[in-house]
């Protein structure tokens, strides 16, 4: 019986993302969501993780109803001016985490899109990202990713001002490489 519980914890290990390593590639698009809004790139409505190669990313995944827990970080780095061929910020809406109606949701993305025009928003209607790459459900996450798409950070809930102060550190780091 511990063999066989080793095993199913080996197994959920080979899912989850991990600080150091390259998640799995992941797509969202079609019934599973895509990207809204005006940051369509040539008509594309899919997301996948390779996306995330090539600049420092900075993924808020976020259950609509939890969209006010690091709102507070959001807002720092938008007054840091990072250069955007640099840094590329990222927010996918887990849109089965919340009781909330599209016709909702989609107005309050417009309204982020308004206040962060420069961030591509994803819809995961699915929770893709929960089962893919074991983030947490209901929650909000902050990933930081490196431009070689290594996973540098993850928090999983409100960040502190001691996650804050490391999160700006590694993206420093990594703009500089």
């Amino acid at each position: 019986m511990k063999f066989f519980f080793l095993i199913f914890l080996l197994s959920l290990a080979l899912f989850a993302i991990s600080i150091g390593k390259v998640p799995k590639n992941v797509l969202i698009n079609n019934d599973d969501g895509g990207i809204v809004g005006h940051n369509h790139i040539h008509n594309c409505k899919e997301w996948i993780r390779c996306a995330v190669h090539g600049k420092v990313i900075v993924l808020f995944y976020v259950d609509p109803d939890k969209h006010h827990v690091n709102e507070h970080f959001a807002k720092i780095l938008k007054k840091q001016h990072y250069n955007q061929n640099l840094l590329k910020s990222i927010a996918i809406i887990n849109v089965a985490a919340t009781w909330a109606p599209d016709i909702l949701i989609d107005s309050k993305l417009e309204e982020k899109q308004d206040e962060y025009p420069t961030t591509v928003y994803v819809k995961d209607k699915n929770k893709i990202l929960v089962k893919e790459w074991d983030l947490r459900d209901n929650c909000s996450n902050v990933l930081i990713f490196s431009p070689s798409a290594e996973l540098l950070f993850l928090k999983s809930g409100t960040m502190t001002n001691k996650d804050i102060s490391k999160a700006l550190r590694i993206i420093k780091e990594n703009l500089n490489e």
